[in-house]
């Protein structure tokens, strides 16, 4: 009894189901690609490559907890990117460019925020239409061009927003290879579980994702949170920019177009209800472990083209029905009920051999 209830405790922390599935995984591979995932410079590599991910991740947490969608964030990619290319490259303007470039990305989330909350328009097609009026915006003002920002790494911008504090401070690789994204990310995604857990923001979040109405009647303002929230998504989605463009050196007019699928499914797949009212935070950053890991593990494994997008898109629902499984009891104890209902499993046999005696 101890022991299944110190295993019920542990299934009840926060993320736990698909904590399990990164473990699995990750042990899978390990056993499967030894000569990769046992080498320390893989993970080095991953904890570069996850944080804008994990960061777009976040924020569609708190979007999606209170019961909305936001489509509009690779078009904030997009057009932050450029604004922070174009100021960086062309006018020297270094830690300047950062703010505008950050400020273009929180105008864009605000307005959102305001089609949604004061115009009345569904979050589903108020940012669908704002993301292709910004996709377009960033395209007409780079008149098609890419941004080459040859000599970045000299720059202060680029030492403190993705730089590698430890290259010259040791000869071992892995160590070389760690960047100042990661603490970033870190200590951004630590601060907004904080104020999903703890404060009264993350509260009314979550409370306006299970009912508008019954948040407004308890005094919530509905609106004003938001058009917070949508700020928020879109402030995340600017820094994920900055570090994108830094990071490759380089800006391009569809840097964000891979990352709407990928950035939903982490959250969705983490244990973020696509209805609101719960959401984790915790679940998302290990969803988007699972996402981002998932095609070098299998390419590594040795499969390859659409055998890749078919093992993902497999693990992605196992992921889920597991999450579902574990995490609402409800769920589960229904589930069980049907499938004894059904002839020949569990208590349907049983019942059916007493009644025979």
């Amino acid at each position: 009894m101890a022991q299944r209830d110190g295993a019920s405790a542990w299934l009840r922390v926060e993320g736990a189901p698909i904590i399990i599935v990164f473990a699995l995984l990750l042990a899978l591979f390990m056993w499967t690609s030894p000569n990769v995932f046992l080498s320390p410079s893989i993970y080095t590599t991953f904890l570069t490559i996850v944080p804008p991910l994990v960061l777009l991740g976040t924020g569609l947490t708190f979007v999606i907890g209170a019961g909305e969608i936001d489509l509009c964030f690779p078009s904030i990619i997009s057009f932050s990117g450029f604004v922070f290319a174009v100021l960086f490259k062309e006018y020297q303007l270094g830690w300047i460019a950062v703010v505008a470039g950050m400020a273009s990305g929180v105008l864009v989330g605000y307005l959102n925020g305001v089609l949604i909350a004061r115009v009345g328009i569904p979050s589903f097609i108020a940012t669908l239409g704002t993301q292709f009026f910004w996709t377009g915006a960033a395209s007409v003002l780079s008149g098609g061009k890419s941004y080459a920002l040859r000599g970045a790494e000299e720059s202060t911008v680029w030492q403190w927003i993705v730089g590698r504090p430890f290259a010259s401070a040791t000869t071992i690789d892995w160590v070389q290879g760690l960047s100042v994204q990661a603490l970033w990310t870190a200590l951004i995604v630590g601060f907004l579980w904080l104020v999903l857990t703890h404060h009264r923001f993350g509260e009314h979040t979550l409370f306006i994702g299970d009912s508008n109405d019954v948040s407004r009647v308890v005094g919530i303002d509905v609106d004003r949170e938001k058009i917070k929230i949508f700020t928020l998504m879109g402030a995340l989605a600017a820094f994920a920019s900055i570090i994108l463009t830094l990071e490759q050196k380089n800006f391009f007019g569809n840097q964000g177009q891979g990352y709407l699928m990928t950035a939903i499914a982490g959250v969705l797949i983490g244990g973020t209800s696509i209805f609101g009212g719960q959401a984790t935070i915790v679940g998302t950053v290990f969803g988007c472990f699972v996402i981002q890991i998932l095609e070098p593990g299998l390419v590594a494994a040795g499969l390859t083209g659409s055998w890749v997008r078919t093992v993902q898109g497999f693990i992605f629902l196992v992921a889920i029905v597991f999450y579902m499984y574990v995490d609402e009891p409800q769920r589960r104890a229904a589930l069980m009920l049907r499938l004894r209902s059904i002839p020949g499993f569990g208590g349907a046999s049983a019942s059916r051999s007493s009644a025979s005696e």
